[in-house]
């Protein structure tokens, strides 16, 4: 297994402060890596070309640590870009940066463009795979002289949250502990509440505005009214300047689907400064929509102007979109392709809502119904306890060194860990924190709760480095 040449980048990171945008530059360079279709398996001998960037300008040599990114469900270079923490500390811990992408997202297909095409090419798009890649990925590093006793620690946000928390659990030998931010790595079977996710976002929504959240509750009647006829259908089409124009009720369930996506991602990207990490946003974007939403006792069609004036906030805050398609995916910038995949298989995540302590239309959690749509889509059906006994469920005691951060405005925290359960598995909670915040860069507009825990988690890197360096000189390394 070797790597090929690499071919450079150069990427800004930019930090909004004040009226000012700084942008310190970020270089790396990108790799390909011979992978194992199959790691599991005898039969399937054939490899991949696995992508993966480094950035090595603070590394200490030899063996200075290495923080290595999980790459999760979408094109590597998004996750380098948008995880300024890791850029913010490597020279404070003359660290090696690694940014691995995640088998069948990115460039990184296993079967190039038939990768896609039927379930049998798709077969090998597991977590299972997606952690072996990692562990051999980082051995085929510490079989590099300059590497050879380098501590490794995990990096994560969201599902690669879960996979650097996995990681360390299932091959501990390969990395010293690990940062999940964000990962709802209890967000399966009956582990939590299923309806507890959509109250957070009610949540974040209510304390953004009065009525805010009672104008989105009162909306879905107000878009089944409206549904009920050609002419509301038709009116409904051009209030929301859709690309395609809604053909019938099952356009309006699927355009409520749509709307659901985008108060959800609303609520994970509510951040306190500019972003664009699913779209360009402005700074606490809930409560720029909120502004449209102040009345929640209008009539259907001026409730309803103000609900696209609402989302139009997510879509089209640049001015420079046309239509909404309601077809496309709300997180525009993610592999929502594959993502859907593993939800199919693996990664069953159940979420209800109730329609009283939350601002949903009521949504029972069905699985039945769940894994027949997989099979329509998919030619597969989901394995609902697979990842609690594959990865332990809430009886993850026995491992160690792992850091598990949530925000509250965050709806993932719903899953998440949140209480410590040891002196080494670490809650570490962000008050105003949205999805995985502590994992982006240094911000002037940063709530003190992210500066505090962003300094815990420097600090047990620190720890877990220091222990390493103790141990193999105890060994004689």
């Amino acid at each position: 297994m070797a790597s090929l040449t690499p071919s450079c980048c150069l990427f800004l990171l930019c930090t909004w402060l004040g009226v000012s945008l700084v942008c310190p530059q970020i270089t790396y360079e990108t790799y390909y890596f011979d992978q194992k279709i199959d790691h599991f398996g005898f039969y399937e001998d054939s490899t991949f070309k696995q992508r993966y960037l480094v950035c090595d300008s603070h590394w200490k040599t030899p063996n200075g640590p290495i923080l290595f990114y999980t790459g999760n469900e979408g094109d590597i270079t998004l996750f380098s870009n948008n995880t300024g923490f890791m850029w913010d500390v490597a020279e404070e811990l003359r660290a090696m940066l690694v940014f691995a992408e995640h088998r069948y997202y990115g460039e990184s297909m296993p079967f190039g463009n038939l990768s896609y095409s039927e379930p049998k090419y798709l077969n090998y798009l597991t977590s299972e795979q997606a952690l072996a890649d990692f562990a051999v990925l980082i051995r085929f590093f510490k079989e590099s002289g300059d590497a050879k006793h380098s501590p490794v620690i995990a990096i994560g946000g969201s599902y690669g949250g879960m996979l650097a928390a996995w990681l360390r659990m299932k091959y501990p030998h390969v990395v010293v502990g690990a940062l999940a931010a964000s990962a709802p790595v209890w967000q399966f079977e009956n582990l939590v509440p299923c309806n507890l996710y959509y109250q957070i976002v009610t949540n974040d929504f209510k304390k953004s505005g009065a009525g805010c959240a009672e104008s989105v509750t009162k909306s879905w009647a107000a878009i089944n009214r409206m549904g009920e006829t050609d002419d509301g259908i038709k009116w409904l089409s051009l209030a929301f300047h859709l690309c395609s124009p809604l053909k019938g009720k099952e356009d309006v369930t699927a355009m409520k689907s749509w709307l659901i996506e985008t108060w959800v991602n609303l609520a994970m990207v509510d951040y306190p400064y500019p972003a664009s990490f699913l779209e360009p946003l402005p700074a606490w974007p809930i409560k720029e929509v909120c502004k449209h939403l102040r009345n929640p006792k209008l009539e259907d069609k001026a409730l309803l102007q103000n609900i696209f004036e609402a989302i139009n906030v997510y879509y089209n805050y640049t001015g420079d979109t046309s239509c909404l398609n309601i077809s496309q995916n709300a997180v525009g910038s993610l592999g929502d392709l594959g993502w859907s995949y593993q939800a199919c298989t693996e990664m069953v995540m159940p979420v209800c809502a109730d329609g009283v302590t939350d601002m949903f239309e009521p949504q029972t959690w069905d699985f039945d119904s769940y894994s027949d749509d997989c099979y329509k889509l998919w030619g597969v059906r989901p394995r609902k306890s697979w990842i609690t006994s594959q990865y332990g469920g809430r009886n993850i005691s026995a491992a160690s060194n792992i850091l598990f951060s949530n925000g509250d405005l965050d709806p993932w925290s719903a899953g998440g860990v949140k209480q410590s359960l040891s002196d080494s598995l670490v809650a570490i909670l962000i008050s105003d924190g949205a999805h995985h915040l502590d994992l982006r860069s240094n911000n002037a507009y940063d709530p003190k709760s992210v500066i505090q825990a962003r300094a815990l988690e420097v600090a047990y890197m620190k720890k877990w480095i220091k222990q390493y360096g103790e141990q193999s000189h105890v060994q004689g390394v």
